[in-house]
């Protein structure tokens, strides 16, 4: 017969929990079939069983194995039996015995032969400080309020609620989103047009599913950019077009030269360049979306935060029957959780659901918490100490910089989680990354978010997730390494952070 040790009774397991190091005794399978011609004793096959389980490795040292009653009563036997093959393994080694304890499995088997060395490359040194962009301050991430909202959305949540949840998402959150999106960014928004996301990476690809289904098959986007989002699109089947970033946001009259009817563009605040799309091309990108029976794809990227003055509205709100709008939380809270919007123009809705028929809604009491989060003030609540932090940090980070690295210069609109650094002619970007992150900082190539590199040299600087004490020796490292000699690498640069 086969014995499998899970049966035991709820006062005999709790005892046998208490006294076990580990559990991997009760799932072994004990092979106790009689020997061939059916003549060895039942003492002998259980001790050649367990013998087998603990060469084998199934019952490791310091296992315990189960008391002798218990296992005898699961074997239907006497509890003679089980003493007998108990004993046999203690007497051999494979089992120690103690009054008022468990018997344990003491046998270690014999080490095997040490591996041949292989040379190994010398292992990179650890982060320190990271000014790599992409990233809010985790360390403030609201738990305590996060977790009131889990709570209360598990305890009040109805039995529907705990079902399949809608592609959608939950009506609650969506209803949520676009109140919250009327009232903070200026967007013309219903419920029935917004869709929950996993964030603005799954928003897009969504979006652009919906493109190619009605025709659409080139799409534009911000050169420099997020190659993220270029990868989303062509994931989904389109065509990319770079188009280059100046001063006042994207290049509309390079825009109307490229073949696409569509065009991803971070209007609020532009990565890496950090500029603000201006009025003047605002107007000109919705009248061009008319012109060519197109859309503009609104990256809302981390608007909330604005620090010279009031967070601009989205272009959604221009013209909603134009534009896409995305976003998510991942920059105000955390991108651990998943969670962000995609705001569709009312004639495109039935598309983007046709079109993304398997597309999965991330859990519904998250969607739940967060609604409460929201509707509680919380989430405005944190985004106003958000505000403050950050601006008090970026002031830091650039007071910094020109004291310690006056040969730079910073750009970018005071704004957002990171700034651009200009390096001087001659300077080596993707060295001086290297040599950074030998000395255990992390930093960006500006270069890293473009397809090919370029003559300007530029770092981006995140300061999202770095504590304000942690800057002036950040800075410090990032003065060394840009006086250090060019650093080269066999390998290349991962892009860093994400939508």
């Amino acid at each position: 017969m086969s014995l499998t040790l899970d049966g035991f009774g709820s006062a005999v397991r709790s005892n046998l929990v208490a006294v076990s190091r580990t559990n991997l005794a009760w799932a072994t399978l004990l092979d106790v079939s009689p020997a061939e011609g059916g003549r060895r004793r039942l003492h002998d096959r259980l001790a050649h069983a367990l013998r087998a389980a603990i060469r084998d490795g199934r019952l490791v040292e310091g296992a315990a194995v189960p008391p002798s009653r218990a296992l005898a009563e699961e074997l239907g036997c006497s509890r003679w039996a089980v003493t007998e093959a108990y004993g046999q393994l203690v007497a051999e080694g494979y089992l120690s015995a103690r009054v008022g304890s468990a018997t344990r499995v003491s046998w270690i088997p014999e080490a095997a032969p040490p591996a041949p060395r292989v040379p190994r490359e010398p292992a990179r040194p650890p982060i320190r400080y990271d000014l790599a962009p992409g990233l809010p301050d985790l360390r403030a991430f609201p738990r305590r309020r996060w977790a009131d909202a889990v709570r209360a959305v598990t305890g009040s949540a109805v039995h529907y609620d705990l079902g399949l949840p809608d592609p959608d998402g939950h009506a609650v959150l969506r209803d949520t989103v676009a109140q919250y999106l009327r009232r903070s960014r200026g967007a013309d928004t219903r419920a029935a047009s917004v869709s929950v996301c996993a964030g603005v990476t799954d928003a897009l690809v969504r979006t652009c599913r919906a493109l190619r289904a009605e025709g659409i098959a080139d799409l534009a986007v911000e050169q420099p950019g997020w190659r993220r989002l270029r990868d989303a699109a062509t994931s989904a089947g389109l065509r990319v077009h770079p188009v280059p970033v100046d001063q006042d946001g994207l290049r509309v009259d390079h825009l109307v030269r490229a073949p696409a009817r569509a065009v991803v563009v971070g209007a609020a605040h532009q990565f890496p360049t950090g500029t603000v799309l201006s009025p003047a091309r605002r107007s000109r990108l919705v009248r061009w979306a008319r012109d060519v029976d197109g859309f503009v794809i609104e990256d809302d990227y981390d608007a909330e935060f604005r620090y010279d003055g009031h967070p601009v509205a989205v272009m959604q709100g221009m013209d909603p029957g134009r534009v896409f709008l995305l976003g998510s939380v991942s920059k105000t809270l955390s991108p651990a959780l998943g969670l962000g919007w995609l705001v569709a123009p009312a004639a495109m809705t039935p598309a983007l659901r046709e079109a993304n028929i398997v597309a999965a809604a991330p859990p519904v009491l998250d969607q739940l918490a967060l609604a409460t989060f929201i509707d509680r003030g919380w989430y405005d609540a944190h985004l106003r100490a958000a505000r403050r932090r950050f601006r008090s940090r970026r002031d830091l980070l650039v007071r910094t910089l020109e004291a310690e690295v006056p040969e730079g210069r910073v750009a970018g609109t005071a704004a957002g989680l990171h700034i651009l650094l200009h390096l001087p002619d001659g300077a080596d970007s993707r060295g001086t990354v290297h040599a950074a992150a030998a000395a255990g900082l992390r930093v960006a190539d500006l270069d890293d978010y473009r397809p090919n590199r370029s003559a300007e040299r530029a770092l981006v600087l995140g300061y999202g997730n770095i504590s304000d004490t942690e800057i002036p020796p950040a800075v410090a490292i990032l003065r060394e390494a840009l006086r250090s000699p060019t650093v080269t690498s066999p390998t290349p640069i991962r892009q860093v952070g994400g939508s």
